[in-house]
Parts: C-alpha cells; structure tokens; sequence
C-alpha cells in the first residue's frame, strides 16, 4: 500500500484518481480548497500550504499527483480579452501553485523508499502543437511542463522521480461533454502511468495511455 496526496481531489479528475487509488487499497490525502471532506489547501496561498506542511509534518508520502489547475480563458478573444489579472490567477495555480505543493512535502517525499510526483500538465503545453487560442492555459501548461523537467534534473540526486502527463481531453467541467474520455479512464491511464514512473523515466511527458508526447 503506497500514500498519495492528490491536489484538487474534490472534482473531476482528481476525485476519480482519489476514488481508483482508494478502492485498489492504498491511501490517500485528498486537498481542497474548501471541502468539509478534504485537506484544506489553496495552491496558490504560501500560508495555506504552510499549515499543510505543518499538519502532515512526520507522514510519508510516495506520490504527489499535483492535479490542481485552473482554465480561465476559455473563450477568450485575442481582441481585448486575456486580461492581465486572467494571467496571473492561472499562473499562479497551474505553476507557482505546483512549486509550492512539491516544496511544502518535499521533507514528507523524503521518507518514502519510492518517491514520485506526478505533474498533470495537458497537450496543449507542447510547443510542437500550436493551434492558437487559449493563450493563457497553454502558457501556462506550458511553464508546468518546464517546471516539472527541472525539477526532474535537480531531485534526481534525491531519488524522486518526476513525471509530467497529459490527461487526455476528458468529460468535465473543463473539458466538457464534447470531449474524447470519461473521466475514469484517464484516472485509470494516469494511475497506471504513475506505477510505471521510476528513476529511468524521470523527467518524461507522457500521455494518459501511455505514449509519449512531443515536447
């Protein structure tokens, strides 16, 4: 039995994952950023991941899955939209919000024989894939991406494998219904993604079902 802590596990993706994991007998630290039922945790707050750290301090965690993001500029026009504030709220969750989480537990991957952390980035991060639009998210995506790779290189020495995945254009809130698969079999494709993230693949950036992306 490994312990995750999944990052936004009140919705979506992340309550699939949290649901999978559970069922199959490992535990999990769901966080929210308010939800009677989960870790309070806003990704974006130094202090709220501050008190995390503080109440976890001692618990290892094998794997931090850092599932939290935001997609704010759907719809977006390139003519007056894409507002500055729009850049930085989504910064803020999709990047600095990542770099915080794996800061904050960085002591509690320390105690695990098998640490990882898995970093839910999106296609839309590829540099060789740009269609236009969405300017913000891809940016974004894309800053999780090269986070994900640093971090990658420089918790190589630690032992901490990091892995970087697409989750596929998935039936929720933000990927809506027009999208390609149910949120269960991403949740599927991404666990078994996780299982098969080691120290010879760290640094990868991989899709849901297992292929690897372009960068």
């Amino acid at each position: 039995m490994a312990t995750y802590l999944i990052t936004g596990a009140n919705r979506g993706i992340g309550a699939a994952m949290d649901s999978l994991l559970v069922n199959r007998g490992d535990s999990v630290i769901g966080t929210a950023r308010n939800h009677p039922e989960y870790l309070s945790l806003d990704v974006t707050d130094p202090e709220s991941q501050n008190a995390m750290s503080r109440q976890l301090a001692g618990r290892c965690i094998d794997t931090l899955v850092c599932n939290a993001g935001v997609y704010l500029d759907k719809g977006e026009t390139l003519a007056g939209g894409f507002p500055a504030q729009m850049w930085a709220d989504s910064f803020a969750a999709n990047v600095t919000g990542v770099f915080l989480s794996v800061q904050a537990l960085l002591p509690n991957l320390q105690m695990s024989a098998d640490p990882k952390i898995a970093i839910i980035s999106s296609q839309m991060a590829s540099h060789t894939r740009a269609p236009g639009g969405s300017y913000i998210y891809r940016a974004s995506k894309a800053a999780a991406l090269n986070l994900g790779r640093n971090l990658a290189t420089d918790l190589r020495k630690l032992n901490i494998a990091v892995g970087i995945y697409h989750p596929g254009w998935v039936k929720t809130d933000m990927g809506g219904d027009a999208a390609d698969i149910s949120v269960e079999d991403s949740a599927a494709g991404l666990v078994n993604r996780f299982d098969a993230l080691s120290m010879k693949t760290t640094g990868c950036f991989e899709t849901w079902d297992g292929k690897q992306h372009p960068f």
